[in-house]
């Protein structure tokens, strides 16, 4: 903290009257559910992003992102999205946001920091604009509640940087709690706690530094491809979506749904229950079977909905091959990024050795961490 504050005030010459963190997410349980309205076992980590702003006189917009040493600038009459603003476009986004709320931001000085990496499924960006949203807020004393805050956060991508982004990653990042993991169900939005006990067992996050190379193409096919399948699966049984489902819907319409369609249904159908059944086990501390569930959900992502690569494949096997570790799967959107691997703490070194020969074999270092189920937004 007490870095960006003297980042801060030798930026503006002013002292940040507010300093915000929130925590990077990752996916435990439940890739690919939302888009049907399902269910998604995600956890707060200790990386985080933080916030820190100040007032202005006028109704200038500044922005500084200290770990790159680049400067932004706009005016609250000039607030668009502009390609050549890359980061500061989320910030920028936050206060459109807030704006459309009715809140009158002013000028303002806003200094962003963290050690949440980006482009790998951690979830930087819902880091930094709950973390934004939230400094905003409390700078000028706006009247929002916390699923105010959240949507804000959640639409400074989805509609002033118009990227699909889904309500998980700031859900979880203003609503985290250290411990534990959230089961959210994403029609609802009702949350619960899940304990998750580190210790002895832990949670190692490993960046493949393959960068997530997302086709918005590929993506549009898959989503078409579950809504195609419901409107085939809803002439026999009443349902919205995927979530209202069984796999023995899926098995029962056999020869009437489209292979492809029928294999990434069914990744989204079993990742569902393999929610649940994750739930079960955490709360039974029965680390063995959370672990296959992790095996499994990997599987799938892998060979039913197809978005996986070499790199991540590699990660996962070679840990599956490593005494200590429970589990590991793809996590975040595949197609690169990292994975995450349940282990006994006396496993880490184990694990870490045996990447020296993914350098050797893919001709780029893969880098692991550790890290720890953490609280979401503070004010620091």
């Amino acid at each position: 903290m007490s870095d960006i504050i003297s980042l801060h005030r030798a930026e503006y010459s002013a002292e940040p009257e507010k300093v915000v963190s929130a925590p990077g997410v990752v996916t435990l349980m439940g890739e690919y559910t939302e888009q049907s309205e399902g269910f998604v076992l995600p956890v707060a980590i200790n990386r985080t992003m933080t916030v820190a702003v100040s007032r202005r006189k006028d109704n200038s917009l500044r922005f500084y992102a200290a770990n790159l040493n680049e400067r932004k600038r706009t005016s609250l009459s000039n607030l668009k999205y502009k390609r050549e603003d890359r980061w500061a476009n989320y910030l920028k986004g936050v206060l459109f946001g807030l704006i459309q709320l009715g809140c009158p931001v002013r000028g303002i000085n806003m200094t962003v920091a963290g050690d949440v990496p980006a482009g790998i499924g951690l979830a930087s960006s819902a880091a930094m604009t709950v973390a934004a949203t939230v400094a905003a807020k409390e700078l000028f004393e706006f009247n929002c509640s916390p699923m105010q805050i959240v949507e804000c956060a959640r639409r400074a991508e989805s509609q002033f940087m118009n990227v699909p982004t889904g309500i998980v990653h700031p859900f979880v990042a203003y609503h985290g709690r250290k411990g534990y993991a959230l089961l959210l169900d994403t029609r609802s939005l009702e949350s619960r706690p899940v304990p998750l006990s580190t210790g002895d067992v832990q949670l190692l996050i490993t960046d493949s530094r393959v960068p997530q190379n997302v086709s918005e193409t590929e993506l549009a096919h898959r989503n078409a491809d579950c809504d195609r399948c419901v409107e085939i699966l809803a002439a026999r049984k009443p349902g919205a979506t995927l979530r209202d489902f069984s796999p023995s819907d899926l098995r029962d319409s056999l020869g009437t749904i489209p292979e492809r369609i029928r294999r990434r249904c069914l990744h989204v159908v079993e990742e569902n229950q393999r929610v649940h059944d994750a739930e079960l086990a955490l709360r039974q501390k029965n680390f063995h079977a959370l672990g296959k569930l992790m095996n499994r959900s990997h599987e799938s992502l892998r060979d039913l909905f197809e978005v996986s690569c070499p790199e991540l494949d590699w990660l996962v096997k070679r840990s599956w091959e490593t005494e200590g570790v429970y589990g590991s799967r793809l996590t975040g959107t595949g197609f690169g990024g990292c994975t995450v691997t349940l282990l006994r703490a006396d496993a880490v070194e184990k694990y870490k050795k045996r990447l020296e020969d993914y350098e050797r074999i893919f001709g780029f270092k893969a880098e692991s961490f550790v890290c720890e189920p953490s609280d979401g937004a503070k004010l620091l």
